[in-house]
């Protein structure tokens, strides 16, 4: 009985209002979850944006024209722009190519004659379209507009976009105005908003336009969820880790116009359902605190602040909870503008992040940068060492300068203690507390000798060093030096020797350096790594950490490994600090100069690895790694400097993060502007 009604008694009805009438199908797209700090201040967020869109519609060239007038003139008294790319500007009238052949190219293109002037081109594209204005600025107008239409293209089923962005007055006023308007459709669509600008580049990382790329690499991963050409995806760090939280679902909304173009209503058929949002561990302003640290004490060791120079080139600075492995702050520099590849970075612009002078500020030193740890590795050759009962904490050993690994006289690679490359004699006597204070090579070649090369990289791998940490971002592996990597020849006392003091093949992420620096505060016991707290539905509900842990693994292809506590020794474990403590309190230690009149007690320790073999070479990288309280230690912090010189440098960066932590209101904090008398050359 209804389809009688429906197709008999009110057929002619119904069908006349089809013929009237054209439906739409668009999509209602979701806001993407927002990224916060472990407090819930906001870093990232989506906002909701008016764009404009136009649909094709059976209309005259004059209703038309019109159209485009009012749209026009209503978005330019609202100070908002429009899609334009006609290339004749007018008053005076010029053509705006880059080449003559590009215009000879375009005349032809739009069969003009090749010697018609710009007014004459102005004017013929005027006639063109029918507009039957007088006004060339109201005429340019209408060419932006129509000359978009016919290059780009549109039809009734897919729009043109007019304006990426329009203000609230506008859309108000389009609104009122829409039975004057033809195909013209106000989109409400939402808009990544980075509200810290760089803060944590590297960590939140950036969104960029679906591509095929995407496409191969979601198939490959069997996500089923279904992008349009003109979405957004991330690309970089949290952006791209947790795309599949962050994006939410989209809803479906039905449109209907009038044949000439005119909308009639909209009709939602599906919600669309907001984002997870993801919680990281990191604090805002302590991240803030430890980027500005990093980078003044880079120009600082450029500008020769610490009365010498060193090209210093980019750094990393990681800051941990030493019991909960939660990150705290996490810096790399030089940095980067998120914002700025939302909508597609400029050329000018990448051409900028990719100059050899930018030091490539895209590139996480802190997760993605290997470089050779130097003497802040010295702490588990002493672990090794003394846990493997080859050493005591008590047993001193006699530091006479060059260290004998052949008898051979023809032999070049007996290595020396910096300090006896710098005074022309060793260390002496010492024990671990004093080995560690005074950084003395010749005290960790003997300790490795003893130990071995195959124990020292057991315990090496016991504090993580040569595997990725586990945290939430794409990281690099590094290298743990083995007798193994080494396939032309036979691995020698030379090499384990140098891999005692952190060099040889070691190179290890700062991120790894920092887990492994706060297990040592800790009293040696294992931590995971984390720098996303938790991940918020748009319900409210909480996602289950082991749903998280899962879906990360697949995501970054990694295994989570479960490490047994190897329970070290209290007695081993305070030798150590001992000796870190005696790094930045003591005179003598190798960042007594640096750090002697901060407050809170800390351990510490410095390291300086040579990248060449050269000595006067530049190239070191300057570590500093430290932790505080020492009694009940909180965090452990570990910095890295490319070529910067000193270890001891490096320091001031740890010093700065610790009194904003602490919230220490010191007035005045005294730096030194010579440099240490005492400086190791792996140390």
């Amino acid at each position: 009985m209804q389809l009688f009604n429906l197709q008999i008694v009110n057929g002619s009805e119904y069908r006349n209002d089809s013929n009237k009438k054209l439906t739409r199908d668009a999509k209602i797209e979701a806001a993407r979850g927002s990224i916060m700090d472990r407090s819930g201040n906001v870093l990232v967020s989506t906002e909701m944006h008016f764009s404009l869109e136009m649909y094709k519609s059976k209309t005259e060239d004059e209703q038309l024209n019109n159209s485009i007038l009012l749209m026009t003139n209503i978005l330019e008294a609202n100070g908002n722009e429009y899609i334009d790319n006609f290339p004749i500007s007018i008053e005076p009238f010029e053509f705006h190519f880059e080449t003559e052949d590009e215009l000879i190219d375009w005349k032809t293109k739009y069969k003009i004659p090749e010697a018609a002037s710009a007014e004459e081109a102005f004017y013929l594209f005027r006639d063109k379209y029918k507009i039957n204005i007088d006004n060339p600025k109201e005429i340019r107008q209408i060419l932006a507009i129509r000359y978009a239409i016919s290059t780009i293209g549109y039809s009734t089923t897919r729009s043109i976009e007019i304006s990426k962005e329009i203000s609230r007055e506008s859309a108000v006023q389009l609104q009122e105005n829409s039975q004057n308007l033809t195909g013209v459709n106000i989109v409400i669509e939402p808009i990544r908003v980075y509200h810290t600008g760089n803060l944590a580049a590297h960590i939140i990382g950036y969104m960029g336009r679906y591509s095929d790329d995407d496409k191969k690499e979601f198939e490959k991963e069997g996500d089923t969820h279904k992008y349009d050409v003109d979405d957004k995806v991330g690309r970089y760090g949290i952006e791209k880790i947790f795309e599949n939280y962050l994006r939410g679902e989209d809803g479906k909304k039905q449109i209907d116009m009038s044949v000439d173009g005119i909308v009639m209503g909209e009709y939602t058929s599906q919600e669309a359902i907001g984002g997870s949002d993801v919680v990281l561990t990191i604090d805002a302003n302590l991240q803030g605190i430890t980027e500005r640290a990093l980078e003044n004490n880079i120009m600082k060791i450029r500008e020769g602040g610490f009365s010498e120079q060193h090209p210093a080139e980019g750094g990393a600075a990681v800051v941990v909870n030493v019991n909960s492995g939660e990150i705290l702050a996490m810096a790399s520099y030089p940095n980067f503008q998120p914002e700025l590849f939302y909508n597609g970075i400029s050329q000018a612009q990448m051409n900028e992040y990719l100059a050899e002078d930018a030091y490539n500020p895209l590139y996480s030193r802190a997760t993605q940068g290997a470089y050779p740890p130097g003497s802040i590795f010295k702490m588990v050759t002493a672990v090794a060492g003394i846990e493997e009962g080859k050493i005591s904490t008590t047993e001193k050993v006699n530091d006479n300068g060059r260290f004998i690994v052949s008898d051979d006289p023809n032999y070049q690679r007996n290595p020396a203690c910096w300090y006896f490359n710098s005074y022309g004699r060793g260390h002496g006597w010492l024990d671990v507390k004093g080995a560690i204070k005074a950084s003395c090579n010749y005290y960790f070649y003997e300790v490795g000798k003893r130990v071995g090369i195959d124990t020292l990289d057991y315990w090496a791998g016991y504090f993580g060093l040569g595997n990725k940490t586990g945290i939430e971002l794409s990281e690099s592996t590094g290298i743990l030096a083995k007798r193994e990597l080494i396939t032309d020849r036979n691995w020698s006392l030379a090499d384990t020797a140098s891999a005692s003091i952190g060099q040889s093949l070691n190179t290890f992420t700062p991120v790894q350096m920092a887990k492994y620096i706060a297990m040592i505060s800790n009293g040696g016991h294992p931590i995971d790594l984390s720098i996303v707290k938790n991940v918020v539905n748009s319900n409210g509900t909480q996602v289950s950490q082991d749903e998280v842990d899962k879906y990360v693994s697949k995501k970054l292809n990694r295994e989570i490994a479960v490490t047994e506590d190897k329970n070290i020794s209290e007695e081993t474990m305070n030798a150590i600090h001992e000796g870190m403590k005696s790094v930045a309190e003591d005179a003598g230690g190798t960042a007594y100069t640096i750090l002697k009149d901060f407050e809170i007690e800390m351990g510490g320790k410095t390291g300086s690895a040579e990248l060449t073999d050269d000595k006067e070479s530049k190239e070191v990288i300057a570590w500093f790694a430290g932790y505080a309280p020492y009694d009940n230690p909180e965090i452990a912090i570990v910095v890295m400097v490319e070529k910067g010189g000193h270890g001891s440098y490096a320091a001031e960066v740890v010093r700065d993060i610790m009194t904003e932590y602490f919230g220490m209101n010191m007035d005045e904090i005294r730096e030194p502007m010579s440099a240490v008398s005492e400086m190791e050359s792996f140390r």
